[in-house]
């Protein structure tokens, strides 16, 4: 039991580091990309390779490696259902760099989503569920084997060959749910891939022949084909679609995959109470609220300063500060009216001023 919850604190360590890693290649990278840009270099959007002799550049590119390289090792010691949401983390990470360091305005809508972010991740962490023990490759090859997630592994590829061959070719370019529900569905076995492959380097490195073992071969070239079918539809997605519509919707039903693949697979919600599964649950729904909120209105201008009056702060706004009575028009104030008399009258100065009380 301790050394499972030391495995559980490195998994949950080595994802953090992931998302802090990830978030930090994109804003180094676009750093880069700037600071050539200002040269006059050649765009990479133009063609131009002129980056790959930027430092920056290599700086992000170097963090996004150590970045999938933490949260690879990641699942070798974590839940799945639990490394897999915290990647929402690489998000928030990037908004807020982005804000500090590229001037990107970070509106209300993104605080409070990363704000919703933060809480979500931090039930997930309270709540993870506990896996089953599965400590070698061995113990591995017995969960692929059972029943329950063969029918679910072959609901997935039959899937997602009707999706690849009949409804993207007739309807890909026009929903965004086709490209999107092909990375997830396949995104859900390269996870239990990575899952073992992981398994087996931690079985190497203690020294066992691990590269024997035909079950390690069989991932490794599961996880490259998942891998490369993930990439292509998900090029596909963001070429056609806006970057704002498929981030968010990707992680809700890549995230749910991956959460449904685990549960079958390690049957790690079996030992769990009713308070834990709704800690999860409502810890992965806060997280999903958040990154719709940080990426759906991202291009809106709103800030304090557009809210209603008594939203904002002020001396003046609270309920409970003193304010000078001023009474309404059409009560009883008195309205001035300006009465012009009548030609050749008796009045001298023009204009005589009446107060006349308002029916």
């Amino acid at each position: 039991m301790e050394a499972g919850r030391v495995d559980f604190y490195i998994g949950l360590s080595l994802a953090v580091s992931s998302s802090l890693f990830i978030g930090t290649s994109f804003i180094l990278k676009k750093k880069g990309l700037l600071r050539l840009a200002s040269k006059g270099s050649t765009r990479a959007g133009q063609g131009g390779y002129a980056y790959l002799k930027e430092w920056l550049w290599w700086a992000g590119l170097i963090s996004m490696g150590a970045g999938e390289a933490a949260n690879f090792a990641a699942y070798a010691f974590a839940p799945a259902t639990l490394v897999t949401p915290l990647g929402a983390l690489s998000v928030l990470v990037s908004a807020v760099l982005s804000s500090y360091f590229l001037n990107e305005r970070l509106n209300l809508h993104g605080k409070m989503g990363c704000l919703l972010c933060v809480l979500g991740s931090t039930v997930m962490v309270v709540h993870a569920p506990q896996e089953e023990e599965v400590a070698s490759l061995s113990a591995m090859a017995e969960k692929l084997k059972d029943p329950g997630f063969i029918v679910f592994a072959a609901c997935i590829v039959g899937s997602s060959l009707v999706l690849i061959f009949i409804v993207a070719p007739r309807f890909g370019q026009k929903n965004v749910l086709v490209y999107i529900m092909i990375c997830s569905a396949i995104g859900s076995l390269s996870v239990s891939c990575v899952k073992g492959l992981g398994i087996g380097i931690k079985e190497l490195v203690a020294g066992t022949a691990v590269l024997k073992e035909p079950l390690f071969w069989s991932l490794l070239v599961c996880l490259a084909l998942c891998v490369s079918i993930q990439i292509s539809y998900l090029n596909k997605a963001l070429d056609i679609f806006n970057t704002s519509i498929v981030t968010p919707i990707y992680y809700v039903f890549f995230t749910t995959s991956v959460i449904a693949c685990s549960a079958i697979l390690f049957k790690e919600w079996l030992r769990m109470n009713a308070g834990a599964v709704v800690g999860t649950i409502s810890g992965f729904l806060t997280i999903v609220l958040g990154i719709f909120l940080l990426h759906a209105f991202k291009d809106t201008t709103f800030s304090w300063d557009s809210m209603p009056l008594y939203l904002r702060k002020g001396p003046r706004t609270l309920p409970w500060d003193p304010r000078p009575y001023a009474a309404l028009h059409g009560q009883d104030s008195p309205v001035v009216r300006e009465v012009k008399p009548p030609s050749g009258g008796g009045v001298k100065g023009g204009l005589v001023s009446r107060q006349l009380k308002a029916p």
